[in-house]
C-alpha cells in the first residue's frame, strides 16, 4: 500500500494498524518474521537450549526450530525523528514528503508498541519543535498519532538545520537507542557538520537509520516538461525562470554526487542509509526497522 492509496483515510490510528497487520500478514509467510499477540517475535532455535518455548505450529509448517521471543529479550527503546521544514511539503499537499513520513512514522510507531518496545517522536525543522518521552503504552501511541496528525495541516516553519537536533539528541539520549530519521536531508549547513551530528549519536552507541525520503520523479529524475517553469525554493523564496531541459543533465549530475556522497559517508559510520521514494509502499520502511532490529539483538 502506498501514499496514493491511503490519502482517503483520516484516521491516522486506523491507517498506521491497516499498514502493520497488512505487513504482518505478508511476514506470516516467513517464520524469521513471526508475529503474535502473545509474544514480540520468533529467533531461530540454537541446539542445547531449552525446548520450553519452541513455537511447534511454526515447526510442523516449515519443519524447522523457532522459539518465542518475549518482552524482556526483545525490549528496544526507539526515537523517531521527523523533518518538518518547508521542503518536506514538496510537491503537492496529498503526496509531500511530510505526509509520507507522518504515514511512514505512524505506522512504525504502532509495530514498536505492538512489539512492546517504546517509542519517542522529535519533530523539527531549523530547532526541535517538538517532544514526547519514550513510552510503549496505548495511550502514548494514541498521543503520538494525534501530533502526527497535527502536522499534516501544519504550515511550514524555518529553515532546515539537522545538525542542530542531531547533536541535541546525541546529548539527551544517555542510554542506547535505535533513532529513525525520516528526512529529504536538504539543508543549509555545510554538510560536514551534517555528518559530524550523524557520528556524534553513532558515538554515544546510538544506531540510526536514515530514511532519504524524496520525490524521485521531480527531485532526483527532474521529470518535467519542455517548457518553461518558475521553480521557487520553499525555504528561502528565491525563484529562478528556467526551461528544465537546460540544466536537466548538470542536475542529474549534482544530485547523483549529493546522494553518492550522502551513501558513502553513513557507510562509513555505519548508518543505515535508505532511499525511499513518496510512491514507494510503506512496507519498506518496516521492512528496514526489522532488519535493523534483528541486528542490535
Amino acid at each position: 500500500m502506498n501514499i496514493s492509496e491511503i490519502n482517503q483515510y483520516e484516521n491516522l490510528g486506523l491507517i498506521a494498524k491497516q499498514l502493520v497487520d497488512g505487513f504482518i500478514t505478508g511476514l506470516h509467510k516467513s517464520p524469521y518474521h513471526g508475529f503474535s499477540v502473545e509474544f514480540a517475535e520468533h529467533k531461530r532455535y540454537n541446539y542445547g537450549e531449552s525446548t520450553r518455548h519452541i513455537d511447534w505450529k511454526v515447526y510442523a509448517r516449515t519443519d524447522k526450530l523457532f522459539t518465542k521471543q518475549y518482552e524482556e529479550e526483545t525490549n528496544l527503546r526507539c526515537r523517531i525523528l521527523l523533518d518538518n521544514s518547508p521542503s518536506m511539503h514538496y510537491p503537492a499537499p496529498e503526496k509531500d514528503k511530510l505526509r509520507f513520513s507522518v504515514f511512514a512514522a505512524s505506522a512504525l510507531a504502532y509495530l514498536l508498541v505492538k512489539q512492546r518496545d517504546v517509542v519517542g517522536l522529535s519533530v523539527f525543522s531549523d530547532k526541535l519543535e517538538s517532544e514526547t518521552d519514550q513510552r510503549s503504552t496505548k495511550d502514548h501511541l494514541n498521543s503520538l498519532l494525534i501530533a502526527l496528525s497535527r502536522l499534516k495541516s501544519q504550515n511550514p516553519k524555518g529553515k532546515t538545520n539537522i545538525p542542530r537536533v542531531l547533536h541535541r539528541i546525541a546529548n539527551k539520549s544517555e542510554k542506547r537507542s535505535l533513532v529513525v530519521i525520516f528526512s529529504d536531508m536538504f539543508q543549509n549547513e555545510n554538510e560536514e557538520e551534517l555528518f559530524k551530528a550523524l557520528q556524534h549519536l553513532k558515538h554515544n552507541k546510538h544506531e540510526v537509520i536514515l530514511f532519504h525520503v524524496s520525490d524521485h520523479r521531480s527531485e532526483l529524475q527532474f521529470d518535467f516538461k519542455d517548457r518553461p517553469y518558475k521553480f521557487i525554493d520553499m525555504e528561502t523564496n528565491e525563484s529562478i525562470k528556467v526551461n528544465p531541459w537546460e540544466l536537466k543533465e548538470s542536475y542529474q549530475k549534482a544530485m547523483s554526487s549529493f546522494y553518492q556522497d550522502l551513501k558513502i559517508k553513513c557507510g562509513m559510520m555505519k548508518v543505515d542509509l535508505i532511499p525511499v521514494n513518496t510512491e514507494d509502499s510503506f512496507h519498506k520502511v518496516l521492512s528496514a526497522y526489522l532488519i535493523k532490529r534483528r541486528r542490535m539483538q
